[in-house]
């Protein structure tokens, strides 16, 4: 034994191990406590929406909704922080004053462990007073929704003004507050229907940062037939009876309304009412008529009308009449 001890490449090679030992030890002491993965991998967490601390008297804007998490480590770490957000991503601007500024994307709640980068790092912000103003709403309805024959009459909303909330900027900006209604095309009928408010500005952009408070109101659609007035000519037809003379004719009834398909109604001018000159006699000068609808249209309103003869009867004539006393 002590010739070994004695032999220097014994001690050599003992001495070598020792140093191994040693090393390993070292490494192990300098590792990360509880964890044997050594290993990384690097994560994209896209679209992890931003939280905006501020001052709720103020209006911010300029804040992305979202931004992506870029994460550089250990492998189990990465897939953790993955597997369960529990992060958080911000922006605080309670300590700023009202005007234009450029700030940070933070972060809370991330692993030491882990190299972090956010997409994009910076976000330039206009922080605003807050301001509210009433408008007055502007409903409207496509009336390609209408059926071929029928018209808007009117449209009317309820109630009539919304309050819009948001940065004086954007207050300033607003043109248009609107009420459309949509739905399937085809109507024929007057109708009540829900709408969401819109808040416009000149070019029609919608102001997405506006508070708008009612935000969906009740919009009355009323829906008629087309229809066109024109006015009435009287065209006689048949013979006067015996002893009856007409020298004219006139109703009360000027013009009538006609119904039907817009292509169809504007090509009416005139309505011809044709009374039967037969139908007077020397004791009654009017006459009834029932107007017949035109064709291609769907109504005439009114259906009937009353058209007077102006007469001269001649007494020395016999009338039918007085032959069947």
């Amino acid at each position: 034994m002590d010739k070994m001890m004695d032999n220097r490449w014994f001690l050599r090679i003992t001495a070598l191990l020792l140093a191994f030992l040693l090393f390993f030890t070292v490494q192990a002491e300098d590792s990360p406590t509880g964890t044997t993965d050594t290993s990384r991998t690097s994560e994209i967490i896209e679209d992890v929406e931003l939280e905006v601390y501020h001052d709720n008297s103020l209006m911010v804007s300029g804040v992305p909704k979202t931004a992506d998490l870029h994460l550089n480590g250990p492998v189990s770490i990465v897939q953790t922080a993955r597997q369960l957000e529990d992060f958080t991503l911000f922006v605080d601007l309670r300590n700023l004053p009202m005007g234009e500024h450029q700030v940070p994307i933070q972060t809370e709640n991330l692993s030491e462990q882990l190299n972090i980068r956010v997409d994009p790092e910076f976000v330039n912000v206009v922080i605003e007073e807050r301001v509210s103003q009433e408008f007055r709403i502007d409903p409207e309805i496509n009336e390609r929704m209408l059926a071929d024959g029928f018209t808007l009459e009117s449209v009317a909303v309820d109630p009539e003004t919304v309050t819009v909330t948001g940065p004086k900027s954007m207050i300033d900006a607003i043109s248009f507050v609107k009420a459309t209604v949509s739905g399937e095309q085809g109507v024929k009928e007057s109708f009540t229907t829900a709408a969401r408010v819109r808040v416009l500005a000149e070019d029609l952009t919608k102001l997405e940062s506006a508070e708008i408070e009612p935000q969906e109101v009740e919009v009355a659609v009323e829906v008629v037939e087309y229809s066109k007035v024109v006015p009435v000519r009287i065209e006689p037809i048949g013979e006067a009876g015996a002893g009856i003379t007409i020298n004219g004719w006139s109703t009360s009834t000027e013009e009538v309304r006609i119904f039907g398909p817009e292509t169809v109604v504007d090509e009416l001018t005139e309505y011809v009412v044709e009374v039967d000159a037969a139908s007077v006699t020397a004791t009654d000068s009017t006459v009834d008529v029932e107007l017949k609808v035109p064709s291609g249209a769907s109504a005439v309103s009114p259906g009937q009308v009353t058209v007077e003869a102006e007469t001269v009867v001649d007494g020395s004539v016999q009338m039918p009449e007085d032959l069947g006393n």
